[in-house]
């Protein structure tokens, strides 16, 4: 397998439904945007690969033709709120494995206003025994499906270890803290822990300020081969030293809510990039991780093997989840802040860690970063974990 590197980024300021363009717009703007980064035409991708969730089939060609028809392949996916990344791993294999020497990942979403929902009624939904192990286990809600899925994951996590409301909302407080240094963040203004308490209750220890909005936004990444750069005179900054995707196995469904939710997926993906790259994970100043509920970034610490099983609030009472701690969580704000429009989130990650890495994230710069971890779940399900590292120019 050859190496690769993220030759280029690009990403438009996510925005609210009511304020966004359509996707057609954004896409092409991102596309663009990583093209002009990494100093390459549109010509020199031989690969793209398109994430969305919520779009007809072929929207990936609809936007990429709106930057020009080169007749390219063009493949399309949709794994829930990891789509952007499962875009990104196909990217990275098709680089890897000498199938192709430049290759585009990009990922958008065209959300509705309103919490996420089950889009098709008239067939059996890929949530069936989810749902089912969280009813048993909360019995029956008319919260989303997502929130009563974190957030009873998160109670669960609360009830195990003794974690205060307090904790979860400090969460939020951290994010938007973040947020307030990243101009692409849909939601830049402080709140307090009162406030975030004091918000609507959602589900279990969450309240509205605690779970990331429907957003819209596009980004895009370019990969490419080591020969290939060299031989244009690319950028070799940022370096993908490893990544591995996991789904589901058994003990999602062991009845804990916290593996039902990914912890367990998280982990082994982690593990296996970890080992890959000979890396321990007190190496790592710099994290993007899903967020989507406050709940699921402390469940994130643990199963990265940020902090140990059962210490998450110890580690965010410490404020070693931020700058001047051990590791930065989410600098761009993360899902919570930031936004999270589903296929475009892991492209959006991969940017802002690349601009860790090349030391230009402006106010949010982690300072030292040489190793970049990324994190990405959808549910029903898949987690991509990716490991970033600096190259040599």
């Amino acid at each position: 397998m050859s190496r690769t590197f993220v030759a280029g980024v690009g990403m438009v300021p996510f925005a609210t439904p009511r304020t966004a363009e359509p996707y057609d717009v954004m896409a092409p703007a991102a596309i663009r945007a990583a093209l002009t980064d990494a100093g390459v035409e549109l010509a020199d991708v031989q690969q793209a690969y398109a994430g969305y969730v919520y779009g007809d089939s072929t929207s990936g060609q609809r936007a990429l033709y709106r930057v020009g028809t080169t007749g390219i392949p063009v493949v399309n996916v949709n794994n829930n709120c990891s789509t952007g990344s499962s875009a990104l791993f196909l990217a990275r294999q098709a680089v890897a494995s000498g199938a192709a020497d430049c290759v585009l990942a990009f990922g958008f979403e065209q959300m509705e206003r309103g919490a996420l929902a089950i889009k098709w009624p008239d067939r059996p939904s890929p949530f069936v025994d989810f749902m089912a192990i969280a009813e048993e286990r909360n019995g029956a809600s008319e919260a989303p499906f997502a929130a009563q899925l974190f957030g009873g994951a998160g109670a669960e996590y609360a009830e195990r270890y003794g974690v205060a409301p307090e904790t979860f909302a400090k969460v939020a407080v951290k994010a938007r803290t973040h947020a307030a240094n990243n101009p692409f963040a849909v939601f830049r203004d402080p709140v307090t822990v009162e406030q975030v308490l004091a918000s609507p209750q959602i589900f279990g220890p969450l309240t509205r300020l605690q779970c990331c909005p429907p957003t819209c936004g596009a980004a895009a990444a370019i990969i490419v081969s080591e020969e290939f750069a060299r031989a244009r005179g690319l950028r070799t900054t940022v370096a993908i030293a490893a990544q591995a995707m996991t789904t589901d196995g058994a003990a999602t469904f062991d009845g804990s809510l916290m593996n039902l939710v990914g912890a367990d997926m998280s982990r082994r993906a982690a593990d296996q990039v970890y080992e890959a790259a000979g890396v321990d994970p007190g190496d790592v100043r710099v994290v993007e991780l899903h967020d989507c509920f406050t709940a699921n970034e402390i469940l994130s610490y643990e199963s990265l093997r940020l902090t140990p099983d059962g210490t998450a609030e110890k580690f965010i009472e410490d404020g070693d989840n931020t700058y001047g701690g051990a590791v930065v969580t989410n600098p761009s704000g993360g899902l919570l802040s930031k936004g999270h429009p589903l296929g475009a989130t892991g492209l959006a990650q991969c940017a802002e860690l690349s601009w860790q890495l090349r030391g230009e994230a402006g106010a949010r710069q982690v300072d030292g970063a040489t190793l970049a971890l990324q994190h990405n779940i959808g549910l029903g399900g898949a987690a991509v974990v990716t490991l970033y590292e600096r190259g040599d120019r």
